[in-house]
């Protein structure tokens, strides 16, 4: 009866925050986090909220006039969903505002980002999915245009507060340039999922058997656990994922591997970092997947241009199995978690190094 009459109130817009004040907030066992939706939550062009509303399913909508979207919800499993909006700084605003949302009780609550994302060629494969340990800034740092750049460096830009490229130890305080995710639970979402089938066609097959030279390139589509680079831009060619491999295991002390290019998951984490700090959240309950919609690079024979032409021109290469991978691979981690709370609420799950 409490979530439907926080539901009722919803409907009403803003004062729906003043009205919860009145009402014990919902307890919440599993926020999924995604980015973008293409139109209405269901029966059109999916974006990475649709399969979550649709398939989950997620039934009641929720008004959130502080945030980018409406919110969904499922009371039976106690699973929220947010659309955040696309890069950092929405997805900053969007987690700060539902954490500091009065209806919800989400000091256990864990928290899942679902998305699509581009894929290091030298890690995997179109719709292939990643669990990440470790989410690392693109953005964050210095930079100089590469013609003007000294002749014996590899790349213009700079990490924070240093010098020149890759110039180690990195700073200190990263300012937010990396962050690392709780290894046990990572590991164990990996292994919950790590067996799961992912859809493989033609198309992806085709464009696969291009990458010569890159074996994991040309596997089926497969979970691995690979980190993310995540920044504003999108970015493309063989040049800059050297520099975007080279970024991660710089940042992450030669522990991170890069697998996939995001836009919004440092801003996501640094949100939840300060509302932990507020008492608001865990972070340490938080996972990152990703899953790989269009190569971050060409193949042999093909210009950067001309890649990055083809994936804006023609829709990225994996759209519909990456959207169906993010799905498929986290509803196995939610259910997981929703259907077990007993298990879980108190004592988040371990898992060994594979």
């Amino acid at each position: 009866m409490v979530a439907a009459g926080i539901v009722a109130s919803c409907l009403g817009g803003f004062p729906l925050l003043a009205a919860a004040q009145a009402q014990p907030p919902i307890p919440i066992r599993v926020v999924v986090v995604t980015m973008f939706e293409v139109g209405q939550d269901t029966g059109d062009t999916p974006g990475e909220f649709q399969n979550w509303v649709e398939k989950f399913p997620l039934p009641q909508t929720l008004e959130f006039p502080q945030g980018y979207r409406h919110l969904r919800y499922n009371p039976d499993k106690g699973v929220l969903a947010i659309v955040t909006g696309v890069g950092t700084a929405r997805s900053a605003s969007s987690i700060m505002a539902l954490g500091m949302d009065p209806r919800f009780d989400l000091r256990k609550a864990y928290w899942l980002v679902a998305g699509i994302a581009g894929v290091d060629p030298n890690m995997a494969s179109l719709g292939s999915a990643a669990w990440a340990e470790w989410v690392v800034d693109a953005d964050l740092g210095h930079e100089i245009d590469a013609r003007e750049m000294p002749p014996d460096w590899p790349t213009g830009k700079i990490p924070l507060n240093r010098k020149r490229p890759y110039d180690a130890p990195p700073a200190a305080d990263n300012g937010g340039a990396a962050y690392r995710l709780d290894p046990a639970l990572v590991n164990w979402a990996y292994g919950l999922t790590r067996d799961t089938k992912l859809d493989d066609g033609e198309a992806l097959q085709r464009l696969r058997a291009k990458y010569v030279g890159y074996p994991q390139a040309q596997k089926p589509p497969f979970v691995l656990k690979g980190d993310d680079l995540s920044g504003q831009n999108f970015w493309h060619g063989k040049l800059m994922n050297e520099w975007a491999e080279k970024w991660v295991a710089y940042w992450s002390g030669g522990a991170g591997h890069f697998a996939m290019t995001a836009m919004e998951d440092t801003g996501t984490l640094q949100a939840l970092t300060w509302l932990t700090r507020a008492g608001r959240v865990d972070v340490t309950r938080a996972l990152v997947l990703r899953t790989a919609s269009n190569y971050s690079m060409q193949y042999p024979g093909e210009t950067a241009l001309q890649s990055l032409t083809h994936e804006n021109s023609g829709g990225y290469s994996a759209f519909i199995p990456s959207l169906t991978a993010a799905y498929r691979v986290g509803s196995r981690v939610v259910n997981e978690i929703s259907d077990h709370w007993d298990k879980y609420a108190d004592h988040p799950p371990q898992g060994d190094k594979p």
